[in-house]
């Protein structure tokens, strides 16, 4: 799945949530990063309030259902820096992509 395509959905899905307050930056690990706030999100590398680490197919994972994000983060599949109530608070974004 490409980029674009990840930042098409999860706009959608923000829209669905309602939003976020605060940055989020998923980092692909050398694959780009997708960057999001309030009902947007787009392909960049912004600064933001949380990033998250995580390889795109365990994204893709995430995304689908098919991985518990506090497993992802227990086994170190995703790891997280700066505020970690913004990644707690991503429960809506996911269940609706």
């Amino acid at each position: 799945m490409e980029n674009s395509e990840i930042a098409a959905k999860m706009t959608e899905a923000l829209g669905k949530a309602g939003g976020i307050d605060k940055s989020v930056k998923f980092d692909f690990d050398g694959e780009g990063a997708v960057w999001a706030q309030g009902t947007e999100a787009k392909v960049s590398d912004d600064d933001a309030d949380c990033v998250i680490n995580v390889s795109k197919d365990d994204f893709v994972a995430l995304a689908s259902g098919n991985l518990d994000p506090m497993m992802a983060f227990m086994s170190g599949k995703l790891k997280v820096t700066g505020d970690m109530s913004v990644a707690m608070g991503l429960q809506s974004l996911f269940s609706n992509m």
